[in-house]
């Protein structure tokens, strides 16, 4: 027999002309014995097809597939004809099958660990370890294809910006962004290493340094970081930089890539440009710098409205200087039981206890019912509806339509204001979900700009980098970095933004500085002295001295973005080949001990 080539692919013989031949090439799906005719479902990257063997019309063929099972990889040469009525089957291919003349085994295969189908019975360990397997599924082939969309649409958008695609080293020094590095020791250069990178930051402003003017590179990223359900040691990341942009320049750059993105992968016009909201509206309003504004329930300060209230221990509260906090539900109306998970939920979010108050019944009901003689104040509030977001021209965040009878519950906190909008937060977040009040149809994107420039480390409570160590302040808080004093240093603003869609960070970028004298003063306000400066920066801020642009950009996790397209909750089932959550490669059993002779070339010893 001759070699059989192949012509088609399952998904162009689904759309060719029923007739037509063809040699069709992939593997077992499914195979059916009955006695005569043998139905084998072929199966490649583009779709699924019956395949139909009679002994009577290619004996040879017949035979083959008598030896076949799952997972085979096959060759079937033969042409389509229209599947009987009753056979039709709505989904692509379903109303053709193909009548096999000649077949040829290309690869035999051994029982699978798992069957390769939809609705996979393995668990996570054994997919990730026979990952090759499950590729296969139609479901990670969708995944790969609609990943290498995204990338191509941001790719194409960006060259017609006038952007360069520029690669940058993998073997740099280390830098602290925040996490740990992953070093690599120097064979040549014993007792030396290199670190892989946390992101290519210095190297892209080093590039506006050079006058690319437009930069950007699908770039990995690796941090030895302890991780978490949707962290990985290593992603992807667009990252993009530009020289003497505007902040409204380059949230149009971002705003049009993803449009691109929404366009090709799902079909959808993304309004633009997105709604804007400062970091101290978003954590007044929501509690959280990541606003899901797929639902209303803002929180609301209501501490005016106790000033009459009977309650002592809230009289003591507000006397101490506490303040009343709360979101409104409407139309809840809680069970006594009810009224005690959400007490306790309440309370595994830190919070002292819950207060409530019922309205539009026939009587306030509540926690706080006794205690109000008013509850006018508080069904204002409730009916108040949402105040939109800055929308600089874009549709914004829809006010919600207000209640005439304000129906509903208010969920309250009595405590320092800053800690109870966090608490809030995440509080606002389950009940949003218990009482189904979020669109999960809905794609509300904000950016949320202007955070602090310094925070306080969680370990040491030193003050430390918000963002980065190289992100410039806002020109009117320039004159409090000349202060030593925490609270003043942890108050200033910087130019710096985040985007958000549906409550989870997408990207984040800045302003960079770009004046080597503000530069080291930054670093200085973080504990480093002079000669760390320059031992760590010192080739990095001599470019600065030979002119540096104004520059600013943004670094956009690619994972991330194809999770929230194919809307998934697992980071892994995004990436080809991904790690475990405890950094482990079951395909290869990365990482591993490496050879004596290894040690020995690179001059180190294994710790013992």
């Amino acid at each position: 027999m001759a070699e059989l080539i192949r012509t088609h692919n399952i998904e162009q013989i689904i759309a060719a002309p029923i007739g037509t031949p063809a040699t069709l090439m992939g593997w077992v799906h499914y195979r059916r014995d009955f006695g005569g005719l043998i139905f084998i479902t072929l199966r490649d990257r583009w779709g699924e097809l019956q395949c139909v063997f009679d002994p009577a019309g290619a004996p040879a063929a017949h035979a083959i597939a008598q030896g076949l099972r799952s997972e085979c990889v096959v060759a079937f040469s033969g042409e389509t004809r229209p599947r009987p009525e009753k056979e039709v089957r709505s989904y692509p291919g379903g109303d053709r099958e193909f009548v096999v003349g000649q077949a040829a085994v290309l690869s035999m295969a051994e029982p699978a660990p798992f069957v390769v189908e939809e609705d996979v019975k393995a668990g996570e360990e054994i997919r990730l370890k026979y990952r090759y397997l499950d590729l296969r599924r139609r479901a990670m082939v969708r995944m790969l294809t609609i990943r290498h969309k995204a990338v191509a649409a941001i790719r194409g958008y960006l060259d017609s910006q006038g952007f360069l695609e520029i690669e940058t080293p993998l073997l740099a020094r280390t830098t602290p962004e925040g996490a740990r590095d992953y070093v690599v020791p120097s064979r040549v250069h014993p007792g030396k290493f290199y670190a892989l990178p946390q992101s290519p930051q210095l190297y892209k402003q080093i590039l506006m340094c050079g006058g690319v003017d437009r930069y950007y590179q699908i770039a990995k990223c690796l941090r030895d970081e302890d991780l978490r359900g949707n962290r990985q040691p290593e992603h992807t990341q667009l990252d993009l930089e530009m020289s003497f942009a505007s902040r409204d320049e380059l949230f149009s750059v971002i705003e049009g890539a993803m449009a691109a993105v929404w366009r090709d992968c799902l079909g959808e016009e993304l309004p633009v440009p997105f709604p804007r909201l400062s970091y101290d509206d978003a954590m007044a309003r929501f509690g959280s710098d990541k606003p899901d504004l797929r639902f209303g329930a803002e929180i609301r300060d209501l501490t005016a409205h106790f000033a009459e209230c009977s309650a002592e221990f809230i009289q003591n509260g507000l006397a101490e200087g506490q303040s009343v906090h709360g979101v409104f539900i409407p139309q809840a109306s809680l069970s006594r039981k009810q009224l005690d998970e959400w007490t306790a939920e309440a309370r595994s979010l830190g919070a002292g206890g819950l207060l409530t108050l019922e309205l539009g019944g026939a009587e306030l009901r509540g926690t706080l019912a006794k205690h109000i003689t008013d509850p006018t104040p508080f069904a204002s509030a409730g009916s108040g509806g949402v105040p939109a977001a800055d929308s600089h021209g874009g549709q914004g965040h829809r006010p919600a339509p207000p209640s005439e009878s304000a129906a509903g519950t208010w969920f309250m906190l009595l405590g320092p204001a800053a800690k109870n909008t966090a608490q809030l937060g995440q509080f606002r977040l389950k009940l949003g979900e218990a009482f189904s009040l979020i669109d999960k149809q809905r794609w509300e994107w904000t950016w949320v700009v202007d955070f602090p420039l310094y925070e306080r480390d969680a370990t040491t409570h030193e003050v430390a980098p918000a963002h980065h160590a190289f992100t410039h302040p806002l020109p009117e808080h320039l004159d409090k970095l000349l202060s030593d004093d925490p609270q003043v240093l942890l108050s200033i603003r910087a130019d710096n933004y985040d985007l958000v869609l549906n409550g989870v960070e997408m990207c984040s970028g800045s302003l960079r500085i770009f004046d080597p004298a503000l530069q080291r003063q930054v670093l200085r306000k973080v504990g480093m002295s002079d000669a760390q400066i320059e031992a760590r920066f010192g080739w990095f801020l001599e470019a600065y001295r030979y002119g540096a642009p104004p520059h600013r950009g943004v670094g956009y996790g690619i994972d991330r973005l194809v999770m929230r397209i194919l809307g998934l909750d697992n980071i892994r089932e995004v990436i080809a080949f991904p790690k475990t959550a405890t950094a482990v490669c079951p395909l290869t059993g990365a990482p591993a001990e490496i050879e004596d002779e290894q040690w020995r070339e690179l001059g180190i010893r294994p710790a013992k």
